[in-house]
């Protein structure tokens, strides 16, 4: 019974994309996931970073709502698809906080956040990151999710991974392509496999008010959940 629960709620946030996604990917996508609700070991733990908290809010949005309220709210949600897909997942904050354990000023607390994040990540047996973060810049024509990888383990495959179904699913028009995560210390510092995602531009009216809605958030989980469900599968299959 539990089972049939958990597959349920699963569903619920595949039908609620089902036809932003389209048809094609919609099936591939639920076959997949009702196959995962069969109990099956997983090796990895998926470390949820929502961006920035606390004294530090991140970007300020076109409508005056702080990054953080956003990356908190994604990560929230895809921590609940990954439990319920199996897999263990441990969340670097779960409120507006920030993860510092030291320093005085702002700028002293901010460094020591960051060093507790990576600290949190490397301390974590077989870990993936998924950082949660929103983009913003002066000229608001810019839209789209980009997702950013680190210099260890699989990263640059996971990266392009998952851009390549973010584009498809959320931004078919564009043609952003996955990076190298240079000069982030998050991402510079840790140890596994792990991607930072922009999830898009809070610059961008109308691509905010897609960020705000509860809907969508659910259907960038399902994307970045999916994936890498299909990612570490692909791993243990080879």
């Amino acid at each position: 019974m539990q089972l049939k629960r958990y597959a349920g709620v699963v569903l619920t946030y595949i039908l609620i994309t089902g036809s932003f996604i389209g048809l094609a990917s919609w099936t591939s996508l639920a076959t997949t996931t009702v196959a995962r609700m069969i109990p099956m070991e997983r090796n990895h733990t998926i470390v949820i970073d929502a961006g920035h908290g606390g004294v530090d809010g991140g970007a300020t949005s076109c409508t005056g709502i702080l990054e953080s309220k956003f990356n908190l709210d994604i990560a929230l949600k895809l921590n609940d698809l990954m439990h319920l897909l199996g897999y263990q997942t441990r969340m670097i904050r779960t409120e507006d906080i920030s993860v510092y354990t030291a320093g005085e000023t702002i700028a002293a607390k901010k460094v020591s956040d960051l060093r507790q994040r990576a600290k949190m990540v490397n301390e974590t047996e077989n870990a993936l990151l998924l950082s949660i973060h929103q983009n913003t810049f002066p000229d608001s024509r810019y839209s789209g999710p980009q997702v950013f990888y680190g210099p260890e383990g699989e990263g640059e495959a996971l990266g392009k991974l998952l851009q390549k179904a973010l584009n498809s699913a959320l931004n078919p028009a564009g043609n952003r392509m996955s990076k190298k995560a240079e000069g982030v210390y998050l991402m510079q510092q840790i140890e596994c496999t792990g991607v930072l995602i922009e999830c898009g531009f809070l610059s961008n009216q109308a691509e905010e008010a897609e960020l705000r809605s509860d809907v969508y958030q659910k259907k960038l989980c399902c994307v970045i959940a999916a994936t890498v469900g299909n990612f570490l599968d692909g791993q243990t299959n080879d």
